[in-house]
């Protein structure tokens, strides 16, 4: 039996095949327009079923289940997205949209970054666990939690979010109107923030230079990258960075204990000149003695299609 796993961005979906080992033995990438509603997207989504399924000459009789992850949240019986701002989605049932154009193949819905932290327990650094976490450092801060060895939508099926706990009392300002969010601080955003600060305030620094003074063309790469090779304004943001992440992981450690705590998005990218301080950080600030592994995350960029087609397993 095959399973189908989309993940659907703001402007893109990403689909995959998968076998019973869960390798994507095909795959597609498409853009679309958002804002065009449920039913356009559905429909969208069942041409890539036909097509994933064609390229494999197989029929819908053989897949087990077809799962979408999005980025909003979900009701607590999977059948409603209630709000995914970047697809414009208020209250659309989704799952019943695309139950339409296959009735005898179980279709379910998730949270994308919940769908991440179920691929890394199947296919990834989760492997074997019981509790464990992910945080995916991007533009925002995203994540999931695995408890029990199932996916965790919270008491009450509203999800977790772990970049909105609060990092700092009266803190900066986050993208959802509170101060002092995980994510207003461990973004590559803040990344990008600081290095405009460096680019305007420190005309000597390597941030400066490497930008040719263009506030524009900072990026968190680009941040860390000076932070590599030395450059002292380039460290402060950096450690700063790290300091704060590292209580974010904290707080993670000391209110679950995970086995494994991983990390993924564009950030984790910077290998073990983060994950190194990082470890560090939390050892000193940690409340137990010895404590989960923090590892990068595994799956990648097939995250979501891969936590997506697991679904099912999820629900049995």
């Amino acid at each position: 039996m095959f399973r189908i796993g989309f993940d659907v961005g703001g402007t893109n979906i990403a689909a995959g095949l998968l076998n019973e080992s869960l390798d994507i033995v095909q795959r597609r990438n498409v853009p679309f327009s958002n804002g065009k509603g449920g039913e356009y997207i559905a429909s969208v989504l069942a041409q890539l079923v036909r097509d994933l399924t064609g390229a494999q000459c197989i029929g819908a009789k053989e897949l087990e289940c077809i799962g979408v992850a999005v980025p909003g949240s979900i009701d607590r019986r999977g059948e409603f997205v209630i709000d995914a701002y970047n697809l414009q989605f208020h209250n659309v049932p989704l799952r019943s949209q695309l139950q339409v154009y296959f009735p005898e193949v179980p279709v379910f819905l998730a949270n994308d970054a919940n769908a991440a932290a179920l691929a890394e327990l199947h296919k990834g650094a989760f492997a074997g666990c019981k509790t464990a976490v992910l945080m995916t450092l991007g533009t925002g801060v995203g994540g999931g939690i695995i408890l029990n060895g199932k996916m965790f939508n919270g008491g009450n099926g509203n999800g977790v979010e772990l970049g909105h706990s609060i990092l700092s009392h009266n803190g900066e300002l986050c993208s959802c109107g509170v101060h002092g969010c995980v994510e207003a601080y461990c973004t590559a955003s803040w990344f990008v923030r600081q290095g405009r600060k460096a680019v305007v305030e420190y005309k000597n620094s390597m941030i400066y230079t490497s930008a040719r003074g263009s506030m524009d063309n900072v990026t968190a790469k680009l941040v860390v990258d000076c932070a590599k090779e030395g450059d002292h304004i380039a460290l402060d943001i950096f450690d700063r960075y790290v300091d704060a992440l590292g209580s974010a992981v904290t707080s993670m450690v000391n209110i679950l204990d995970p086995e494994v705590i991983a990390l993924g998005g564009g950030v984790s990218l910077a290998g073990d000149f983060l994950f190194e301080p990082l470890r560090e950080n939390v050892r000193k600030k940690v409340f137990f003695p010895a404590f989960g592994r923090i590892v990068p995350a595994q799956t990648g960029n097939d995250a979501g299609v891969i936590g997506a087609a697991m679904l099912k397993v999820n629900a049995e």
